[in-house]
């Protein structure tokens, strides 16, 4: 779908069109439950996400600002429907009171998480995922499927964009060590158990 078809549909679907509305669905459903899969612990909850939001959009569709992209208004709108829903089920893992004392001081090197994440299915990555707090689930997911920026993490998540850093850090160790099965990969490179 081409932006002038986007508008269009768009237009349509504000207008109470149903073929419109089926269109923007058609469009972007896929999309969206692949975000929900990978935000959510199950493939149950994503399902039910995806309805919820494409309900929640066209409700809303007329508070959308059609001189930001859609896309990425969809985006914030899904990224808040799978935190309130993980908030709701008292999922979430509040990881700004946990003790930065035992943060490791180093970054994962990106090379090797990316080597990590490619040597792995789908499957043992949304795995590796749903065994993460749910806010470093979020963190990840946003940023790096979603393409957020700091900016707007920190508004999804209710953080602090100072903040977003240090969550994110946290979450590539937990996601590095999930996958390693809790060895690090530094630890692993250098042949050590």
């Amino acid at each position: 779908m081409n932006a002038a078809e986007l508008t269009e549909a768009l237009a349509g679907a504000r207008g109470g069109s149903p073929d419109a509305w089926g269109e923007i669905y058609r469009h972007y459903a896929a999309a969206i439950f692949r975000f929900c899969r990978r935000a959510m612990p199950s493939r149950e909850d994503a399902e039910d996400a995806t309805t919820e939001i494409f309900m929640k959009v066209r409700e809303k569709l007329g508070q959308y600002d059609s001189s930001r992209p859609f896309g990425a208004w969809l985006y914030r709108v899904a990224a808040n429907h799978c935190w309130d829903m993980l908030r709701r089920r008292r999922v979430r893992q509040d990881l700004e009171t946990g003790d930065l004392e035992t943060l490791p001081l180093e970054h994962p090197d990106p090379d090797q998480l990316e080597q990590l994440l490619t040597q792995r299915t789908g499957q043992q990555v949304r795995g590796a995922l749903g065994r993460l707090p749910a806010r470093a689930r979020m963190a990840l997911v946003l940023r790096y499927y979603s393409d957020m920026s700091y900016d707007e993490i920190a508004e999804s998540l209710g953080v602090r964009r100072a903040f977003v850093g240090v969550l994110l850090l946290r979450a590539r160790h937990q996601l590095r060590d999930a996958l390693t099965g809790g060895a690090g990969i530094a630890s692993v490179s250098r042949g050590k158990p």
